[in-house]
């Protein structure tokens, strides 16, 4: 008798607002854009580097939980930067890991730079399904450990200056079947395109010790799927996802900020709902490492089984030992 697993339940629940989102979830987002947008590889003008851990909807078994890894840099031809990012996303039996390398190449523009950015890595695809229970036969469970590599290439712009930033970019460009054989089903498991959408600003309130720090984060999934040829699948897709963060930077050090995350269906046509209230905090030391975490309190049903999730992060910037109110970096 397979083990069954509560992630199902969960599943259940939260169909309306998870349906066929495929790529992890981070509140603290703006310390790891390089995993969704390779035009922001080597922006900083420094080498930076971030380890970040994602805990969600904690106390559920199989809840997803998800770590990454970021490194990206200048290089000494200051229109190119380069970098690299891991991601390693386990759901109830499935798991993905993914590598991928970025190169940005960076164009002066007005008070900013332009960076054009590309990555091409991979990405295993693997489940274990002994750990649940079907309650009939079902020929998608016939292959008990299926894994899957699949290689895929990405695009983004990401246009920055020292007050403002914003983003569009696609980091997974091909679609994968993910059956390992033909079945008679109408739909199957595939790996969907995902789209996302950043901005942001900076706002002095008060010289360069207390900065305002508004930004936005939207993801669509299924944008273009009217452009699939498997008509089945024309109709699927996410809803799509919003992040509003507000926060406020003391002394370039001390970094508190809120955000709300809900998807644009819940204010159009009432087919999806809000999604959580979050908190976070990250401080600055002086020799360079950066610490943080984050709290997302749920605001639909699922809110009944779970206290919410959590991110801890802490990374390194390599100018540490340049002043800060020389060339402050808000981005």
């Amino acid at each position: 008798m397979r083990k069954s697993t509560p992630i199902f339940v969960l599943l259940l629940l939260c169909a309306g607002f998870a349906q066929a989102q495929q790529d992890p979830m981070f509140t603290k987002y703006m310390f790891n854009s390089l995993v969704f947008n390779p035009g922001y590889a080597g922006s900083k003008d420094h080498m930076t580097l971030g380890l970040l851990h994602r805990t969600q909807w904690y106390g559920i078994e199989g809840a997803p939980s998800t770590q990454s890894f970021t490194i990206h840099t200048p290089l000494p031809n200051e229109r190119v930067g380069v970098g690299f990012h891991a991601i390693s996303d386990e759901i109830g039996p499935t798991r993905t890991l993914t590598a991928n390398l970025s190169y940005a190449y960076r164009i002066p523009m007005g008070p900013g730079k332009l960076s054009v950015g590309l990555q091409g890595g991979v990405m295993n695809w693997s489940a274990d399904w002994t750990k649940i229970t079907t309650l009939e036969q079902d020929e998608a469970f016939n292959d008990p450990n299926p894994s899957k590599w699949l290689p895929n290439f990405g695009v983004g712009l990401y246009y920055y200056t020292k007050s403002f930033y914003v983003g569009l970019a696609s980091p997974k460009l091909i679609e994968y079947d993910l059956r390992d054989n033909p079945i008679t089903t109408d739909i199957w498991s595939k790996q969907y395109r995902h789209f996302f959408f950043s901005a942001g600003g900076a706002i002095p309130l008060k010289g360069e010790s207390l900065i305002f720090k508004p930004s936005l984060l939207v993801k669509n999934v299924g944008l273009l799927s009217k452009l699939s040829k498997d008509a089945a699948f024309t109709g699927i897709g996410a809803p799509t996802e919003v992040d509003i963060d507000l926060s406020l930077l003391f002394y370039q050090a001390l970094w508190v900020g809120a955000s709300f995350r809900t998807a644009v269906e819940a204010f159009v046509g009432n087919t999806s709902s809000v999604s959580s209230a979050n908190v976070w905090a990250s401080y600055f030391l002086a020799n360079g490492l950066r610490v943080g975490a984050a709290y997302d309190y749920p605001l639909t049903k699922i809110g009944t089984v779970t206290p919410g999730s959590f991110e801890l992060m802490v990374g390194y910037e390599f100018n540490y030992n340049t002043k800060r109110a020389v060339t402050p970096r808000y981005f």
